[in-house]
């Protein structure tokens, strides 16, 4: 991908690397609260979820399809998440 065309969209990944990061940092940190680190991890799944649909919704791509798309790898992150933690 073009260097220009990463740094043109950076304003549409910066929000998503905060929610991750931020995400990660509160698991690290909650690590003593396995009922809280799974709030988090609901929190950061639907913070995810809810960017995937507003970015594809601004470039104008957004479908059933694409729905579905985050909605599956959400899920799946969320169960893999919760169970490694566990």
């Amino acid at each position: 991908m073009p260097v220009k065309k990463i740094s043109h969209h950076m304003s549409h990944y910066l929000p998503l690397y905060g929610i991750l990061i931020f995400g990660g940092i509160g698991i690290i940190y909650f690590d003593y609260d396995p009922a809280f680190q799974s709030s988090i991890i609901a929190a950061t799944t639907v913070a995810y979820f809810t960017w995937g649909i507003i970015h594809h919704k601004i470039h104008h791509d957004l479908g059933v399809r694409i729905i579905l798309e985050y909605l599956g790898v959400s899920l799946l992150g969320m169960v893999i998440l919760t169970s490694v933690l566990s």
